[in-house]
């Protein structure tokens, strides 16, 4: 129903202002139950890539090129075999997986809340959450892996902004392009975004707007308890 797809659009791109990102998790989550992935990624890819250009423009100060260049690298090179593996794999078990990686992602942006001592930047720890992160983005179109990254290394919400939607830009224009070479995305497809586009700029300006007047730490708590849920029952539906 057009509705629903309606209702994820603004619920997903509120959280886009907000946060900065999380907007994939939300949409998806909400989508999933009577949609395939291979429906809702190219859709939600065509709605996020303006919100991605908007925030990082609002934010083009905070901008820190040392972190989100070789991030982006590393996000490119996953994204391919991503993007085959969404095209060829078993729907449910696709589904299955999903809800996993929502349930292990708040579970550990809910970590983070309670433990915000500053890390220091790894290399390691670079490449392994570029290169998952990478083909969670062609799966999925999740890029909230990043967010567990970019977290430690900006110091605050414009720097976060800033950084990671700039890596989202740079994979968003590669999978833009892989998506479209590859027949993934349709007439149809395309003509649904364009009528979704209202409720986008919608919600992204109600997140920017609250992110200004509400307290951050409890909204996205808030946010975190509603992915796990909304994972856990994805799996439970799925099996």
């Amino acid at each position: 129903m057009m509705a629903w797809w309606a209702v994820a659009a603004v619920a997903a791109f509120f959280i886009k202002g907000l946060c900065g990102f999380a907007n994939t998790l939300v949409f998806t989550s909400i989508l999933s139950f009577s949609n395939n992935n291979s429906v809702i990624s190219p859709v939600e890819l065509l709605l996020g890539y303006p919100t991605n250009m908007i925030l990082a423009w609002r934010e083009r100060r905070s901008i820190k090129w040392s972190i989100c260049i070789p991030l982006s690298i590393l996000v490119v090179m996953g994204s391919v075999p991503g993007i085959l593996f969404l095209k060829n794999a078993d729907v449910r078990m696709i589904k299955i997986f999903f809800g996993f990686i929502i349930i292990l992602i708040g579970m550990e942006m809910l970590y983070r809340e309670y433990h915000t001592k500053p890390v220091k930047q790894s290399k390691i720890l670079l490449g392994l959450i570029g290169i998952l992160s990478g083909l969670l983005c062609g799966l999925y179109g999740i890029g909230d892996l990043l967010g567990a990254y970019v977290n430690r290394v900006t110091d605050d919400t414009h720097s976060f902004k800033a950084n990671i939607c700039i890596v989202f830009l740079i994979e968003n224009t590669l999978r833009i392009l892989l998506y479209g070479l590859w027949g993934m995305v349709s007439l149809e497809l395309v003509k649904t975004s364009i009528m979704l586009i209202p409720f986008m700029l919608l919600g992204l300006s109600l997140g920017i707007f609250s992110g200004r007047i509400l307290p951050e730490k409890a909204v996205r708590k808030l946010v975190v308890v509603m992915l796990i849920i909304s994972g856990a029952a994805l799996v439970m539906k799925s099996i």
